[in-house]
């Protein structure tokens, strides 16, 4: 069933609360949308309702992680990495144990238009050197990474969907803080793919099979500290890289690969994201015209590869 992970980190936060009492939650003007709700509803004297004052809120939530608490604050991702600023000083300086949790990323927010989308919230976060940034891609993973992040005692930006994704992880699913998760394996390729458009490379991975390509998927959870083991290692073995995000492909998961790459053993690559600027309509509509839906990733991995 497809489930937005932003609902998916609500209800474990929720849960969250009953064994970490020093749990405390920030929000600005937008708990029934990260779903923040959920946890004031249980803990009302653990929340706290900034209203629209994201910098107030960071710089609160700053104070009570160095007063021994351990904060998380959300709004929607644009908002609050907007204020890059007050994280960049308050949380990533002082190494404040602030988990920063941005939902409605990328352009299948939909028809909220470029306004509300975040395209270039992991390009800013990965400057910050003890920043981690985590993009899990279903419930099982979110749930997972939430635990994880409740008990990590460093600043931590949560990057999460408004629109439903689907499973690609069963019950048997363990979250490993830093290593990719390998989904899919093959040897004409590599695509590593990020949150809400893992299931789509899948799916692309699938399709492609059908012509006869091997295309091997590994799903990056943790864009930093990026794995870069398995990166250079998937590089030698299938000579072809491919990077799928919905996400601005400078600074996001593809520039991050891509410098390994450059660094440790280059490789022919192609980036799969945003290079412009985004615009309103359906989450579906824009997966399709951005080239983000499993048959628009299926087409560009052909071409690339076709290439020689």
């Amino acid at each position: 069933m497809a489930k937005a992970t932003r609902v998916s980190f609500g209800e474990e936060l929720a849960e969250l609360g009953a064994t970490h009492p020093n749990l405390v939650v920030f929000d600005a003007d937008l708990s029934k949308s990260t779903q923040s709700q959920l946890f004031a509803a249980k803990y009302p004297e653990r929340f706290f309702e900034m209203g629209i004052q994201e910098h107030n809120m960071i710089g609160a939530a700053a104070g009570m992680a160095l007063s021994g608490k351990t904060p998380f604050i959300c709004s929607f991702s644009t908002f609050v990495v907007g204020r890059f600023e007050v994280i960049r000083m308050s949380v990533g300086y002082t190494s404040a144990r602030v988990t920063i949790v941005g939902t409605h990323c990328g352009v299948a927010i939909g028809e909220d238009g470029y306004s509300q989308m975040a395209l270039e919230d992991i390009a800013l976060m990965r400057t910050l050197p003890n920043m981690a940034i985590i993009q899990p891609a279903d419930d099982r993973e979110t749930r997972a990474a939430v635990r994880f992040l409740a008990d990590y005692d460093q600043p931590a930006f949560l990057r999460l969907t408004r629109q439903g994704v689907e499973d690609v992880h069963d019950d048997s699913y363990r979250f490993a803080f830093g290593k990719a998760d390998l989904l899919r394996e093959g040897n004409d390729a590599v695509i590593f793919a990020t949150g809400g458009v893992v299931r789509n490379s899948l799916t692309a991975a699938e399709l492609l099979a059908q012509k006869g390509l091997n295309i091997r998927v590994v799903n990056i959870h943790t864009i930093a500290p990026l794995d870069i083991d398995t990166v250079v290692q998937a590089a030698k073995e299938t000579g072809r890289v491919i990077t799928v995000e919905d996400h601005s492909v400078i600074g996001g998961l593809g520039g991050a690969v891509a410098e390994v790459l450059g660094e440790h053993h280059p490789t022919r690559m192609k980036r799969i994201g945003m290079h412009t600027y985004g615009r309103s309509g359906t989450p579906g509509d824009l997966y399709r015209h951005y080239g983000l839906d499993a048959e628009g990733i299926r087409k560009q991995v052909e071409e690339f590869l076709h290439k020689g």
